[in-house]
């Protein structure tokens, strides 16, 4: 797969002339996830790198705050050590925690909360020293927080795939179910008896998901 970020179809899009025309185009989210410093619109690159907005994403020229909470990040950190100790031994390529930021095309920055990215996609199949490479991971995994909307992770996989993801995972924790996408237009809802599967992207990674939701029970 080609490591250079694609070319994407430039499609006119309507003018902002309220807020709520800015959350609808973002996807419906909560007002106090869009900063406003800098002004929407003129958002860029150097402004995601800024130590004090770490965890936001650049879509359009705007700033959006990564949902993501204890719980969220409890889980991610745990996939992502799961996904390594598969991955690390078999010399896949590597795994990225949710603050990996990816530059999926000009002018948006995603944070998938997990990603893995195998060697062929990687320059020199070595790891990136840009601290925001041209590049989408094989595997993006979403966990969704309270104020992630139905939209807003529509719009995500819409541009994850049209960016070169193969395989996108969507958990919910108040579900405790996975959604697995193979494509932006194949789904398939699997519940804490189910066993999460790495496909074609990651063949022969396997994880019960009751053994990954558990972790939230964990006591000491």
């Amino acid at each position: 797969m080609p490591s250079t970020m694609p070319v994407v179809p430039s499609v006119p899009t309507p003018p902002l002339k309220t807020v709520t025309d800015l959350l609808q185009r973002l996807g419906d989210i909560p007002p106090e996830r869009v900063r406003w410093q800098p002004r929407p619109g003129d958002a860029t690159e150097a402004d995601v790198l800024r130590e004090e907005n770490k965890l936001c994403e650049l879509v359009e020229g705007v700033l959006v705050e990564k949902a993501m909470g204890f719980p969220e990040a409890f889980l991610a950190t745990f996939l992502c050590r799961i996904l390594d100790e598969f991955i690390r031994p078999r010399k896949l390529g590597i795994v990225i925690g949710p603050d990996g930021t990816w530059r999926l095309w000009a002018g948006l920055v995603r944070m998938p909360d997990v990603a893995f990215v195998s060697w062929d996609r990687l320059p020199g199949r070595r790891v990136p020293t840009a601290p925001i490479p041209d590049l989408a991971p094989n595997l993006a995994v979403e966990v969704l927080s309270p104020s992630n909307t139905r939209a807003e992770m529509a719009r995500k996989r819409q541009v994850h795939f049209t960016a070169g993801v193969q395989l996108v995972w969507e958990a919910d924790l108040l579900a405790r179910t996975v959604t697995v996408y193979p494509s932006p237009t194949q789904s398939t809802v699997l519940t804490e008896n189910d066993t999460l599967d790495g496909g074609t992207v990651l063949s022969g990674f396997r994880l019960p998901l009751r053994d990954w939701f558990g972790e939230l029970n964990r006591q000491g």
